[in-house]
């Protein structure tokens, strides 16, 4: 304890000297405080204001013009005023304010290195609480020492300099979070990026927090369509699910992640989008695509850019998940996409060999896994007593040569409910979204289907498996027979009609038609080339000619046994009419 200390001592600082009644005075209060007597010497401080400030040991009494403006707004902060009730109770405050002589613990910056600041004297502060330093620049704690503790700082490191005075602000690292962040571009500290204008705040929310319990979640079993049918009909994404989409660099990862964010328009979902180490032009043609398609108005963009400093790049996550929390928290239900986690690992690599902690695998700190975990834990579908939100996750990381068996890959993989397995050879040859159904997977399942989407996908898995299997073992042989040809024309068929643009998510009546007509073999006799054609003409036929069956589907999200009859009857015929106009 500091009051044991035996050679406690007490510096008094002002503009000028004060006089001996005033010195008597603070010894008087040095005695009464500390309740011994405590050495008082006088230094001369021109750049204080009017007043005193008394440090006692890492004890600061701040009673400088400063001082007393700083505490008395923080008397304010603790009103908790009505829209009508404001001026009453900052009127009543003047009046019954008086300074009080409490103390501030106060360090001094040792070192700077970087985004690494150390400081001594701040015996009590705790690990991610937020500092501040003369400059105004702040910092957050993340290495706790014997003698001293090291920050990442959120500012210009050159505004820093050895021997400057560090404050607590007894509070940890916050995201300020309001409805009015749709449709706004932010940093990692809630700062606008977009030029237009300050955002209103209505609270502040912490970037960690717990993650929700076990008692506190309820079962995965609603969809959140992707649009996307390579993933709608075979790997299956719920509403609380974190579904990996992991692949090597220009594979369509991204791509993945915003037609799910263009499929929420009109569903009440809110999106979230976190870009972390990605390159401010390519930040700014999402942004874009997103305002062009109507879905900025749903949708934040959390950005951390490359530019910026590692510290932003690793709390830009947290931030966006408390953000989304907040939505959450409300009984909505939200989308986050964190792109990507292999540059946010990246960053905490670089701050954790900064701070000098021991590295491990591939240079990473031990605490890795945890690092995402903590992070990923906190989407969730909660319960219906806190309201019955979710948040749905999808991490991106990036690969090399396609390894998931690297460091990162296999944590993240661990800590998900399946992954998306984004292919270069089939992104290469055309097949877009290039999604490997050997290795992609949802440990949600079917659950997370709605029944008309899982009764129109049958066996398709299956199918594409014996394909593939069939494709490898004939790939060498000239002379097959016809049911091996036809089983082949069948796969590639289906492989075809996989394939998707991007920005042109398929509703679900658009994914149950395709589905029932692919797999009734309505398009056997197709050429690969002539799937493409047929598709467009098929979903606009349909959509022609049986409005009510697309309704219905799109409505109950059922299929039943008449409505895949229909189906398969309209797609004959209209099989028929596009032979005719094809002549």
């Amino acid at each position: 304890m500091r009051n044991a200390r035996s050679r406690l001592s007490a510096t008094l600082r002002s503009t000028r000297q004060p006089t001996k009644e005033q010195l008597a005075r603070f010894t008087r209060f040095l005695e009464t405080k500390y309740r011994r007597k405590v050495p008082l010497r006088w230094e001369q401080d021109e750049s204080l204001r009017a007043g005193f400030r008394l440090q006692v040991g890492s004890d600061v009494y701040d009673w400088t013009l400063d001082g007393r403006v700083r505490q008395f707004q923080d008397y304010l902060r603790q009103l908790e005023p009505g829209q009508e009730d404001l001026l009453p109770l900052m009127r009543e405050a003047v009046e019954h304010w008086e300074l009080a002589a409490a103390p501030e613990e106060i360090g001094e910056v040792l070192t700077v290195d970087g985004e690494i600041a150390t400081v001594g004297g701040l015996e009590h502060a705790q690990y991610g609480e937020i500092l501040i330093f003369a400059s105004g620049v702040k910092g957050m704690v993340q290495d706790l020492r014997r003698n001293a503790l090291s920050c990442i700082l959120f500012g210009d490191s050159e505004e820093i300099t050895a021997g400057s005075m560090v404050r607590r602000t007894l509070k940890t690292a916050a995201m300020p979070v309001s409805n009015a962040y749709l449709g706004r571009v932010v940093d990692a500290l809630g700062v606008p990026l977009d030029g237009k204008g300050p955002i209103q705040a209505e609270s502040f929310r912490p970037i960690e927090t717990p993650a929700p319990g076990i008692l506190e979640r309820q079962p995965v079993n609603t969809p959140m369509e992707t649009g996307l049918l390579a993933i709608d009909s075979m790997f299956p994404i719920g509403r609380g699910q974190r579904e990996l989409i992991i692949g090597d660099r220009q594979t369509g990862k991204t791509a993945i992640a915003l037609d799910t964010i263009l499929n929420q328009k009109g569903k009440g979902v809110v999106c979230i989008y976190v870009a972390i180490g990605q390159k401010n032009s390519s930040v700014a043609q999402i942004v874009e695509n997103l305002k062009r398609r109507g879905a900025l108005e749903y949708t934040a963009v959390v950005c951390a850019p490359a530019g910026v400093s590692a510290t932003l790049q690793y709390i830009a996550p947290y931030a966006g998940c408390a953000l989304g929390e907040h939505f959450m928290y409300q009984g909505r239900d939200v989308l986050i996409v964190y792109d990507d986690l292999s540059k946010h690992a990246i960053a905490y690599r670089t701050l954790s060999l900064l701070l000098e902690r021991s590295p491990g695998r591939e240079a990473y700190p031990g605490d890795v896994f945890y690092l995402h975990s903590r992070l990923l834990e906190r989407s969730a579908h909660l319960s219906d007593e806190l309201g019955g939100g979710s948040m749905t996750a999808l991490p991106i990381v990036e690969t090399q040569a396609g390894d998931v068996s690297a460091y990162i890959p296999t944590n993240i993989i661990s800590i998900t409910d399946g992954q998306i397995f984004l292919e270069s050879d089939l992104f290469f040859s055309g097949q877009r979204p290039a999604v490997n159904v050997g290795l992609s997977v949802s440990r949600v399942g079917g659950d997370a289907q709605t029944k008309a989407v899982k009764s129109a996908a049958g066996a398709i898995r299956l199918d594409l498996a014996q394909y593939r299997e069939m494709a490898v073992f004939t790939q060498f042989s000239s002379d097959l027979d016809e049911a091996t040809r036809r089983q082949l024309t069948y796969g590639q068929g289906l492989l075809r009609l996989l394939r998707q643009p991007q920005y042109a998510p398929l509703s679900q009546h658009q994914q149950v038609v395709l589905l029932v007509s692919a797999l009734a073999h309505v398009m056997q006799e197709l050429t690969v080339e002539q799937v493409d054609r047929f598709r467009s003409f098929l979903l606009e036929g349909v959509e022609e000619r049986a409005p009510d069956l697309c309704r219905r589907i799109d409505q109950t999200g059922r299929l039943e046994p008449e409505d895949r009859e229909e189906i398969v009857q309209l797609a004959r015929k209209l099989l028929e009419d596009f032979g005719k106009c094809g002549e």
